[in-house]
């Protein structure tokens, strides 16, 4: 059994999110174990008080910004001396902490499209061929070489007890009453971002036939106006989220019945916290990155073939090509299959 284990995952929040398995399945096997995980900073937070976690390795900009900040953070994970590292980013920059780390057992994917890419598979000694395509069962694939075979899915997203109390206030301030939907309009890449007025209509219609009102939610400035625009198109059947935290939009994805949005870190955040989601996705293959479970729906009409997808960012087809009623349809299955649940209680 490892002392140390070392998850090295840098970025970005939806593939964290899509890793936590990969944690939790570690604890259960190894609960005497300590386990630390390698972050960037912006997906750091989902990773803080997390339950199976013992030590987390935050790799800010300042870390990066000269060679001696870089050697002195890698440093610190040399000193933590982890037994065992697994590289679920499968990158150079990943497997070099991996290799740094001074682990023995050091366990990376083969060389594949998204992942052993660089120089990682030069650097990872325990190279693991997966043989599903979804982000979460190639991430927990690399739990073979410690005899773990197709674990439970867990996440065990923590809830913040302070972030529950911020978002139950606010909601009540805002007049807004469960049940309701939550709908992400902001996605990483231009070419995952849905029109407004599609989202707009997908508001009015969940508000018409389920009597549900849509919390828009955003990040930054640009998405702040494109949910103001969703708002406005829905009228009465939609209102703009307040700028919220990882930690605080954790906590209304918990309260909220419903989540409609593209291939992004809130539509996983969703799945992981258990809130009935349907995930729109564009250029990417829906069975690689597509929400999992049977309370879930997935929307997608084409993604880009393999020789188009260096332009994966930029090409808005797919996701364009998703209609209305598509997403419609979507949501009224899913909220079909929990009508029962407490989420859609009176």
């Amino acid at each position: 059994m490892p002392q140390r284990i070392l998850i090295v995952r840098l970025s970005a929040v939806g593939d964290t999110i899509l890793n936590l398995p990969i944690l939790c399945a570690l604890r259960d096997r190894f609960p005497d174990s300590e386990i630390g995980w390698v972050v960037s900073s912006g997906a750091a937070d989902l990773l803080r008080n997390h339950e199976c976690l013992d030590r987390l390795f935050v790799l800010t900009k300042e870390d990066q910004s000269t060679p001696l900040r870089y050697f002195k953070f890698l440093k610190k994970i040399r000193d933590w001396g982890p037994e065992a590292t697994l590289d679920a980013q499968g990158l150079t920059k990943s497997a070099l902490i991996a290799w740094f780390s001074g682990a023995k057992l050091r366990f990376g994917l083969a060389s594949s499209e998204f992942e052993g890419r660089e120089l990682s598979t030069w650097f990872n000694n325990r190279i693991i061929t997966p043989n599903s395509p979804h982000v979460i069962d190639r991430g927990l694939a690399l739990l073979e070489g410690f005899g773990i075979h197709k674990p439970t899915i867990e996440y065990r997203v923590h809830l913040d007890s302070h972030a529950a109390t911020q978002v139950a206030n606010q909601s009540s301030e805002l007049g807004l009453t469960a049940p309701w939907a939550m709908i992400n309009v902001g996605a990483g890449w231009p070419s995952k971002i849905w029109p407004a007025e599609r989202y707009a209509a997908v508001a009015q219609h969940l508000h018409e036939r389920w009597k549900l009102k849509s919390l828009v939610a955003w990040g930054g400035e640009k998405e702040l106006a494109m949910a103001q625009d969703v708002a406005r198109m829905a009228a009465d059947s939609a209102i703009v989220g307040p700028k919220s935290t990882l930690i605080e939009l954790a906590s209304w994805v918990r309260m909220s019945s419903l989540f409609v949005g593209s291939d992004t870190g809130p539509m996983h955040l969703s799945v992981a916290a258990g809130t009935p989601t349907v995930g729109l996705i564009g250029p990417m293959p829906a069975e690689r990155v597509g929400p999992r479970g049977p309370f879930h729906a997935t929307v997608q009409n084409s993604s880009l073939p393999p020789e188009l997808r260096h332009l994966r960012k930029t090409d808005c087809g797919p996701m364009l090509s998703i209609s209305v009623h598509d997403v419609c349809v979507a949501c009224d299955r899913v909220l079909e299959l929990n009508k029962a649940s407490a989420r859609l209680a009176a």
